[in-house]
């Protein structure tokens, strides 16, 4: 926990909250990777020569924006479960006020706008459809109740929002040509999954830190069947994995690298099935974010080494 306290001075406030709840450098690394990686993909499918660095720095400010954004979206979602049940994170302790992180997240919005219409307009559109399932997620589809019941339903609903971010992400490559290559579907449902591969992963804890009002699939499904969740979502990445390494004729580098990685998660969560710590929760939660990590350099990367070799 930060040490910044509520009389601090604001920026002093703002630090302590991304360090709790929006670790700009962490997060940074991986919208990075993530952003890099869609537009890389794009070309590689189209067989086209990479864009500007332009469009591969605006990609990045706009997939650093969405994910804040998400943050926002989760803080005003858990606003009451937090004040009842977490009363330690930021906002219901009073370090900074919701409305504040609202504007931030409007502030966002403004500059996702003007670096994407700097590229191409084109771009405004499908911004709007991501921000459409943004908002319909904001009022949890306005079945909140019912969705809440329906763990696997509320997972879909919410993770849908990763191909069609990745839609926008790699629309800084495709959209001044029209469409982008057809076996882009395969890494989009590479980002639906790996999406959920971060979810799961997130939310499977020891049983000594279950708390009340936090709902995770370790507690809904068990540790053992909640791990073998997790490693069935890694395996489908993998298969899809491999199938853009085909798309973009690397199969063997992109299938290699992705091997090596989910041997990693497999023996992660091998090991915090056979006792669920919470030291090993945490590094499902770290493998979690390495498998993600090299799926997108996997992906997004391999293929030059076939231009280099060419």
């Amino acid at each position: 926990m930060g040490s910044a306290a509520p009389s601090a001075s604001l920026p002093a406030r703002l630090w302590t909250y991304q360090s709790e709840r929006f670790p700009l450098g962490k997060t940074a690394l991986l919208c990075a990777i993530f952003s890099s990686a869609s537009v890389s993909v794009s070309a590689h499918l189209a067989e086209r020569a990479p864009p500007s660095l332009w469009a591969y720095g605006a990609a990045f400010m706009v997939t650093l924006a969405f994910f804040f954004q998400l943050r926002v979206l989760d803080e005003i979602k858990d606003k009451e479960d937090d004040a009842k049940f977490r009363p330690e994170r930021p906002i219901p302790r009073g370090l900074v006020r919701l409305e504040t992180i609202i504007w931030l997240g409007v502030g966002s919005v403004f500059v996702a706008l003007g670096v994407a219409a700097a590229v191409d307009t084109g771009l405004l559109a499908l911004l709007g459809v991501a921000w459409g399932w943004l908002t319909l997620m904001s009022f949890e589809f306005f079945v909140r109740d019912w969705l809440k019941s329906h763990a696997f339903l509320y997972l879909v609903s919410h993770m849908a929002i990763m191909p069609l971010i990745d839609l926008v992400v790699t629309g800084f490559e495709w959209v001044r040509f029209g469409a982008p290559a057809g076996a882009m579907v395969f890494f989009l449902l590479l980002s639906f999954t790996n999406g959920c591969v971060l979810e799961i992963g997130r939310k499977l804890w020891a049983p000594v830190s279950e708390r009340e009002g936090v709902n995770t699939y370790s507690k809904l499904l068990g540790p053992r069947t909640g791990a073998m969740m997790w490693l069935t979502c890694v395996a489908v990445s993998l298969g899809l994995l491999v199938a853009v390494g085909f798309a973009t004729r690397t199969p063997l580098v992109t299938g290699a690298i992705g091997a090596l990685a989910a041997l990693f998660v497999l023996r992660t969560a091998l090991s915090y099935r056979a006792d669920p710590t919470p030291e090993r929760a945490t590094k499902v939660e770290d493998a979690a974010g390495i498998w993600v990590f090299a799926c997108y350099a996997a992906a997004g990367f391999a293929p030059f080494t076939r231009m280099l070799l060419a």
